[in-house]
């Protein structure tokens, strides 16, 4: 894992991301769970991380020893230098911990990283000359227990001498007091003047009150025989520090590797630690862009209303209520992905929400007007966008955007900004007061529209959203209740105009519709997922009932073949006409009983079921033989009856019609009588012919006619064919005027 530093830009960068966003005491709070100053980014595979981050999340781990920074140490060490005792114990502590984490029975992939760091015998003596205070322990070296403990004895005599003079007769009338006092960094007393008539002493400073400090002269010889002690110590810890640093030479490669993977896991564990002790939840970014937020909570604010929003288009335009949470909303989106980009915890409800990854993150919010730049606001806000036309793959939050000119112009020129930049893969999070940039913006399908609401009772804001309106921004009423007199506000009504306050008015009550049908619509979903629960669990349970009727047979099979099998075998040694008589019986009353069963289970097709025929739906007319007539968009077609699939749809309050059969009717007026042969096939049309001939002749008709219709004349040269050879036909010819029937004379 290569954890490089980052360029000043690039931290200048973050860090004012991070203040714009609020997050900057976020950020402090969770640098103090680090073992040693970094920045909170992580180089690498950003889901590697994310797996080994949960897996330290499931156990309990011991926390990390407080280091400094050691690349400065290891820079020295390629060049052969000899380190300080301290910072040779700083390497100590880190292959220490990663000694210490190798006992421990740790999660997959985690368990597996630390079993494969290998560390170097010579390392590991070097550890152990070492006490818990970061000190050469003296129990391994005979010249180094000696001088410790014969700097112990020289500083308990210092004691014993500076307490014996406090006490003496002879120095009792100089001392100011009895105590020891240390000045300088050494043991003195504070005396009155005259005391060299009783004491020789070396003065070391005065008191505010005139008074001396001395060191006597007893005490001076101690103080250089502990100097010379602890110069010999020093030279025995040089030593050591020469020798181990040569050491760490021969295994620079292995130090540097474990000062990184010690950054790295400092990495996960201040994360996993700062969740547990604010109870915050990890949420991976996803390739697919858009930020979808449940029940987040920006870590700024104390007791929040939580947010639950959802940006899945490229562009979210907020508008509504002054003091809303407009500006919360679009600093929340950001700092959602901001956290999310470097893997830090967050209050939400990580099963629901879902936050893409992007490249860069900007936030066009402060106002760039000052003196020292001699810049306009609206010019600060140009310089801005055009920064934006080089970047790609970025989300970005712009706050009141038509700030600094005419709203009109604005909304125009943002417009037509906001959608070259979203060409380029920019997402942007927008807030405005002004409903030009809305209305202009609303009929883009790309863009999300979102209402700060207001509480109109209470006259206050609600800190909550809807989605797919236009909100009202309640100038007046913030006014009002911010201390602005009544007076005033209501002749600023008047100013106004009441036109475009019933504007305003049909805004909020279009929102509060918007709002209700929101709310009808959940209701109806969730009553919607209980039906389909319920439908799906009577599904279940023809199911199981299908799959119990089903070993029920098999098992009734078995003790019917079992039987027969006996009733077989007996037979065989006693033959019997009346057993293979009943034997045979058994036979056939099982044979159909099957067949009722397969009868049943098969669910024949009759006329007007909704079948399907390949690819094509339809509906069933007739059946004929092996053959079936069905009807598919308004055509009749004759198809096999053993290709057609019954249909299941879902039942509908109409009334099916019924299905259309071909009928003939001989209706007897004096003189007229016909029969219909449209939408008929040819043997069909032909069969109703000849019946309908027959019934004529039957009742003593002279004349009749046939309706075959014109089309492409196929039924009307059948039915001339049939004609021909019919022996009871005198003549028949068309109809004058009207080709589309014959008239036969019988």
């Amino acid at each position: 894992m290569n954890y490089r530093r980052k360029t000043v830009s690039q931290e200048v960068g973050e860090k004012s991301i991070v203040q714009k966003l609020d997050l900057d005491g976020y950020v402090r709070q969770f640098k103090q769970f680090f073992a040693r100053e970094k920045s909170v980014a992580m180089m690498g595979d950003i889901n590697q991380h994310y797996r080994y981050i949960q897996a330290l999340s499931s156990v309990q781990f011991p926390p990390p020893e407080k280091t400094p920074n050691l690349d400065r140490e290891l820079n020295l060490i390629k060049k052969q230098g000899v380190l300080a005792l301290e910072e040779i114990y700083a390497f100590v502590i880190m292959v220490s911990y990663f000694n210490k984490l190798k006992t421990l029975s740790l999660p997959e992939p985690l368990g597996s990283w630390v079993r494969q760091i290998e560390i170097p015998e010579e390392i590991m003596e070097i550890i152990g000359y070492f006490t818990e205070e970061g000190e050469i322990n003296p129990e391994r070296d005979p010249e180094l227990l000696s001088l410790e403990r014969a700097i112990k004895r020289n500083k308990s005599e210092i004691k014993e001498t500076l307490y014996r003079l406090t006490h003496s007769a002879k120095l009792r009338d100089y001392l100011v007091d009895t105590q020891v006092h240390l000045q300088n960094g050494e043991e003195t007393l504070l005396v009155r003047g005259g005391f060299n008539h009783a004491i020789k002493a070396t003065v070391t400073g005065r008191s505010s009150a005139g008074f001396f400090y001395i060191v006597p002269q007893a005490v001076s010889h101690l103080k250089e025989k502990e100097a010379a002690l602890l110069s010999n110590r020093s030279e025995l810890i040089w030593r050591y520090c020469k020798e181990i640093s040569a050491t760490f030479f021969r295994w620079e490669r292995f130090l540097d590797f474990i000062n990184k993977a010690y950054d790295r896991f400092d990495h996960y564990q201040a994360r996993v630690s700062f969740a547990r002790a604010k109870e915050y939840e990890f949420v991976l970014p996803s390739k697919r862009k858009g930020v979808v937020l449940h029940d987040f909570a920006h870590p700024a604010i104390e007791d929040p209303v939580p947010v639950s929003i959802d940006m899945s288009k490229p562009i979210l335009l907020v508008t509504g209520v002054n003091a809303g949470g407009k500006t919360m909303l679009l600093k929340s989106l950001l700092a959602a992905v901001y956290m999310s980009k470097y893997l830090l915890p967050f209050k939400c409800d990580a099963a629901r929400t879902k936050v893409g990854h992007y490249k860069s993150i900007e936030a066009v919010i402060d106002d760039p007007q000052s003196v020292k730049n001699d810049i306009s606001t609206f010019a600060g806000r140009m310089q801005e966008f055009a920064k934006l036309f080089t970047k790609e793959d970025a989300i970005v939050g712009v706050d009141e955007i038509e700030l600094g000119t005419d709203s009109d112009e604005a909304a125009s020129l943002f417009r037509v900004m906001l959608e070259a930049l979203k060409k380029r893969g920019i997402h942007f999070v927008v807030t405005t007061h002004h409903k030009r940039l809305a209305s202009l913006m609303a009929s883009d399908d790309e863009v999300e529209l979102v209402a700060a609401l207001y509480d109109e009772e209470r006259r206050v804001p609600t800190y909550t959203f809807l989605q797919g309106s236009i909100g009202k921004s309640y100038a007046f009423e913030t006014a009002q209740r911010y201390g602005v007199p009544p007076v005033i506000v209501e002749e600023a009504k008047k100013v106004y105009g009441e036109d475009k306050e019933n504007l305003n008015e049909l805004i909020e009550k279009s929102t509060s519709l918007e709002r209700e049908m929101r709310q009808k619509i959940e209701k109806i979903d969730s009553e919607l997922k209980a039906v389909e629960k319920q439908r799906q669990k009577l599904i279940n349970e023809e199911e199981r009932l299908k799959e119990q009727h089903r070993k029920a047979l098999a098992t009734l099979e078995n003790r019917y073949n079992a039987a027969t099998k006996k009733a077989r075998e007996a037979l065989k040694a006693k033959e019997s006409t009346e057993g293979r008589r009943l034997l045979n019986e058994a036979h056939k009353r099982k044979q159909v009983e099957v067949k009722e069963a397969k009868i049943k289970e098969s669910k024949p097709l009759k006329e007007g079921d909704k079948v399907k025929y390949r690819s094509h739906k339809g509906e069933l007319l007739s059946i004929r033989g092996k053959d079936a007539t069905i009807i598919v968009d308004g055509l009749k077609m004759r198809v096999p009856l053993k290709e057609l699939k019954k249909r299941e749809e879902t039942p509908k309050l109409k009334v099916p019609s019924k299905p259309k059969k071909a009928t003939h009717q001989v209706e007897k007026s004096g003189a007229s009588v016909s029969v219909k042969l449209l939408g008929m096939y040819a043997d069909e049309a032909i069969d109703t012919v000849d019946k309908f001939l027959s019934d004529a002749l039957v009742n003593g008709l002279s004349e009749v006619q046939i309706i075959h219709g014109t089309g492409g004349g196929v039924l009307a040269k059948l039915v001339t064919e049939y004609l021909k050879k019919h022996p009871k036909i005198q003549k028949f010819y068309r109809m004058p005027g009207n080709l589309g029937i014959t008239v036969v004379e019988l």
